[in-house]
């Protein structure tokens, strides 16, 4: 079966959505669990990826489009036509792995800051389809990563938020004309 929300993995000069940033209140949100997987829901979906490509992203939640849903797209390979982007609905990480390992993230909501964040290296994560259907997904490498980070997004949390090393994280914040005190650490 393909996909019901078929995009073309290209920039367009207007996408459909605005990414909102980091200071902005609708990233510290929680968003709701959809409770019906419809053509409204494809619609956003669509929108979402339209939007995501063209920000040159792997990954976008609906928080950050200003939407409070459990809505989730990812696409770790967004060169590649002939893979499709993963849909997750009402995502839930059912199990995460022991080893744990530091990467360098970024994020569409903080654009041009990059750091380090130490995350499981495996998930596996339970989610609804573009269709509706029931999946579950054990993840690894960047896609695990994407993944926490965006299912982070629902909770309104950024990966900023678990930077460990402050001192840096101001100095990248800064110099992208953000400000640290948007950020809240996770413990």
């Amino acid at each position: 079966m393909t996909s019901q929300v078929l995009v073309e993995k290209q920039k367009l000069e207007t996408p459909p959505l605005d990414i909102h940033y980091l200071g902005d209140r609708v990233l510290r949100q929680s968003a709701k669990r959809v409770s019906r997987v419809d053509d409204d829901i494809r619609k956003l979906v669509r929108e979402m990826l339209q939007t995501m490509y063209s920000a040159d992203g792997i990954g976008l939640a609906a928080p950050q489009v200003g939407i409070q849903k459990q809505v989730i797209v990812i696409d770790c390979e967004p060169d590649n036509a002939a893979n499709p982007p993963l849909v997750l609905i009402n995502p839930s990480i059912k199990k995460s792995g022991r080893d744990i390992s530091p990467f360098q993230e970024g994020c569409l909501s903080i654009p041009g800051v990059y750091m380090d964040v130490t995350r499981p290296e495996v998930v596996e994560v339970s989610f609804k389809d573009e269709t509706g259907r029931p999946r579950t997904l054990k993840a690894t490498e960047l896609l695990s990563r994407a993944i926490q980070h965006e299912i982070d997004h629902l909770q309104g949390v950024l990966f900023v938020d678990r930077v460990e090393n402050q001192l840096a994280l101001n100095e990248e914040l800064a110099k992208y004309k953000f400000s640290p005190k948007a950020v809240k650490p996770v413990k």
